[in-house]
Parts: C-alpha cells; structure tokens; sequence
C-alpha cells in the first residue's frame, strides 16, 4: 500500500496538480485512514514522495580529493560539459515541481529538509570536516556555509535565472563558482 500511496502522489505532484488527501485516495484507491496509519500529515507524505529515487551517497573515503568530491557531489564531473540530472535523483520537471512545492509550504520545505535533504547531505560535510581536521582546509572553515554557498550558485542557476540543467553554460558557471569558493576554503599555507 505505501508504493500505491507515493506513486498515487507523484502521479499528481507530475501533473502539476494540488496534492489533496481527496485526490490521493481516489488515485491510489486506499482509504484515508490507511494513509494517515502510513503518514501522519499530508505534509510528510508529499516530502516522502519528493524523495522517490534519490539515495544517500555513500561516505567518501579517508583522503579522497576533496576540491573532486565537490565537483562530484554537485553533479559536475570533470569531464561533463553539463550539469548531471542524475545528481539530482530525477528528472528536471520533478526537480522543479519540488521547488514550486516547497517554496509555497513552508512547513513541507521544513519537513523535507529535515526528512530527507540534510542526510543527503552529511557525506559530503563529513569529508570536508575530515579535510579540516587533516589542516587541508582552514580551521576556520564553516563547510556547511560552503556547501550552501555552492548549492545556492546552482538553485540560482536554474530557479532564478531559470536555465536548463543541461546547459552547458550552467556547468561552465557552476565549476567556476566551484573555483572560487573552493579557493576560499583551501588552508594557506
């Protein structure tokens, strides 16, 4: 039933329509009190939907290049000439009925940073706080301003200057603002 349910969410989350209990039973053809036993709001269901087909990077491993796994982990390989799609776990459509759904509920963009996002995020801090403690990044480093400053240059990328994520000028961008930052945060020695 918990695949009927989030299927029957994505379904309409992908069409563009207002996720609605209503809607949610009559497409998934459960009843409302077996999808409030699997989820107590609404709201946690549409972060678990948004979710569907994303995974957790694994840890990176002792002494990986960090500057690398920057590059890596934002969907930007050196040898890409565009943003990878797969770094985002789905599509760019469902990438940006994400966004349209979480800038217009507060509480599910809570709910989905706290369910979902910030673990995704832990492998790639992680490293760098490893970079840190090996003095290959500043003592002073916050690395999740870091992470933010270089996730922020992609958000802005495409929900503001509302590019394609397979421009290869949004990669050029994005590997640049990489550089800059990157410079920011290597320790001096």
């Amino acid at each position: 039933m918990d695949g009927q349910i989030v299927a029957a969410t994505l379904e309409i989350i992908d069409a563009g329509h207002e996720v609605t209990v209503s809607r949610v039973v009559e497409r998934s053809g459960v009843s409302r009190a077996a999808l409030y036993r699997r989820w107590p709001s609404l709201t946690t269901l549409i972060a678990a939907a948004l979710d569907v087909g994303r995974t957790i990077p694994p840890e990176y491993p002792e002494g990986v290049d960090l500057r690398v796994a920057l590059i890596d982990g934002f969907g930007l390989g050196e040898g890409g000439a565009t943003l990878s799609v797969a770094a985002s776990g789905y599509s760019e459509e469902r990438f940006r009925q994400r966004i349209r759904l979480v800038m217009s509920d507060r509480a599910l963009q809570k709910a989905y940073w706290q369910s979902h996002v910030s673990r995704r995020r832990a492998p790639l801090l992680n490293a760098l706080r490893a970079g840190v403690a090996r003095g290959e990044l500043r003592a002073d480093l916050d690395v999740e301003a870091c992470f933010d400053a270089i996730a922020g240059t992609a958000y802005y990328q495409i929900v503001v200057r509302g590019d394609r994520m397979d421009d290869p000028a949004v990669a050029a961008r994005l590997r640049a603002a990489v550089d800059v930052i990157w410079r920011g945060m290597v320790r001096r020695k």
